[in-house]
């Protein structure tokens, strides 16, 4: 296979940027100081966490096989910044960032990822499989789309209930492909459920380029959403602000009874498929050409420009992400492992 270097777009936060002309961060968005310098800080945390899970599985600290999502930080934060605390989501086998990003505790999350009592499974579900459905997150999932027939029947249930939740469902460029997709599209436009249909494009599948993969017509990826007559948004995944109004415009539609939206988020993750892909199917340049589109220092020049942060609050930020991943390893590897004794709980059939 030829590889080709996929060039980055040429500005950071071009789009962003361009919607700030005569307006300001704050007014743009609609949301407080301390919600868009949360944003920041918690794209800082996920990362930090990121970085300790790959550092941990190469160490063989971390059984199974993980996937992380450096590059990616602005979807997951973007997204979840337009939904209340009992909105809920379905997250991927790329779990990690979205659950973090909807509030879930780094130290249980470590402690599952490290296989302890004290994770959010208890140990069992490991780097693929976290839930938490006190903060409406409903599982990540090894399957890929296999969060999409939760997704609409949590959709469903909000429906029924009358209760204005909506439902974020996440999934990858690759599961694009996978039938579920088709069929639950189909009945959450005839029922027109309150969900949103968010899909991460990071350009490659586990071996191979998107493009390889994947069949698009005249309209690219928004044809994928209007074969079933609903509305799609296409947004910048590195740019965090984007991505936050591209799915909160999904997410009104659908608190308001107006049923799905499809929002396809182009980004890209700085690493492998998995911590240990040879990435033989990429160029070893190309990655670094997009590290300059990295959403995370991108996000922060934006905050100074604007006022609303220093460059010493950005480095106090990383330095406390730093610290409470840290304390979070400390805290997995002090926790205990399963008991025997408790093998058979949890299981059904």
């Amino acid at each position: 296979m030829t590889r080709v270097v996929r060039q980055p777009p040429a500005q950071p936060l071009a789009r962003t940027r361009a919607r700030l002309e005569g307006t300001t961060l704050v007014e743009l968005t609609g949301l407080s100081r301390d919600r868009l310098l949360g944003m920041y800080q918690r794209m800082a945390l996920i990362r930090q966490f990121e970085e300790q899970a790959a550092a941990l599985y190469r160490a063989g600290r971390i059984r199974g096989v993980t996937h992380t999502y450096q590059g990616q930080e602005a979807v997951a934060v973007g997204a979840t910044w337009c939904l209340t605390e009992e909105d809920y989501i379905t997250s991927t086998h790329r779990g990690h960032a979205h659950v973090l990003a909807k509030g879930a505790d780094e130290k249980r999350c470590m402690a599952e990822l490290m296989g302890r009592a004290t994770g959010y499974c208890r140990g069992r579900g490991g780097s693929m499989h976290i839930a938490d459905l006190s903060r409406g997150i409903l599982g990540a999932n090894g399957i890929v789309g296999g969060g999409m027939g939760i997704a609409v029947g949590s959709a469903l249930a909000s429906d029924l209930l009358k209760n204005g939740r909506v439902t974020v469902c996440f999934f990858g460029d690759g599961a694009l492909n996978q039938g579920i997709l088709h069929e639950v599209s189909n009945l959450a436009a005839i029922w027109r459920l309150p969900c949103v249909f968010l899909c991460e494009n990071n350009f490659y599948g586990m071996s191979g380029p998107v493009d390889n993969m994947l069949a698009l017509g005249p309209d690219g990826f928004k044809g994928r959403a209007q074969a079933f007559g609903l509305p799609a948004v296409e947004c910048d995944g590195m740019d965090v602000i984007d991505v936050f109004l591209g799915v909160r415009e999904g997410v009104e539609r659908a608190r308001a009874g107006e049923g799905p939206t499809y929002v396809f988020t182009h980004t890209y993750r700085f690493l492998g498929h998995h911590v240990g892909d040879p990435l033989t199917y990429r160029d070893k340049e190309e990655p670094e050409l997009w590290r300059r589109l990295d959403p995370i220092p991108n996000f922060g020049r934006l905050l100074v420009e604007q006022g609303l942060a220093s460059t010493q609050d950005l480095a106090d930020w990383d330095q406390e992400a730093s610290v409470r991943i840290a304390e979070a390893v400390r805290y997995a590897e002090s926790s205990p492992e399963p008991s025997r004794d408790t093998l058979l709980e949890g299981l059904f059939g």
